[in-house]
């Protein structure tokens, strides 16, 4: 069982179901159904869900083998409600027109050190088991 990544899935699946919504909102209104066809609010939207889908998955992975392996229920909710702030703000920081904004640095800087955060907790839990401690 595992119950606190399947927390962190269940919220983070309201944020994925947003983003979708918004990039098929976005797609009716430009009438386009494939690329973005130069409407650079559909691109946007589009991003905004990709870059949701391109992290967070492996995140989930992460916290699912640390939970499955025994890892510490407050460092999987402290990594969780982190990514799930992260993912909440990265959307909202990311536009067109501007390179880098507080809240695109948050999300996106955010995740990255959690996906670090992640992946080191795995190779130490790891590396603990097969060294047989």
């Amino acid at each position: 069982m595992l119950p606190i990544t399947a927390l962190y899935a269940a919220l983070l699946l309201a944020v994925f179901v947003a983003l979708s919504t918004l990039v098929g909102r976005q797609r009716g209104r430009a009438n386009v159904s494939i690329l973005h066809g130069d409407d650079m609010d559909l691109a946007v939207a589009i991003r905004r869900h990709g870059n949701f889908v391109e992290y967070v998955p492996l995140a989930l992975v992460l916290m699912a083998l640390i939970e499955a392996n025994g890892g510490s229920a407050l460092f999987l909710h402290v990594v969780g409600v982190l990514l799930l702030v992260c993912r909440i703000a990265h959307p909202f920081g990311l536009q067109h027109d501007k390179g880098a904004t507080p809240l695109r640095a948050v999300g996106a800087g955010g995740t990255l050190l959690l996906l670090l955060a992640l992946g080191a907790m795995a190779l130490w839990q790891s590396l603990t088991m097969l060294a047989g401690g």
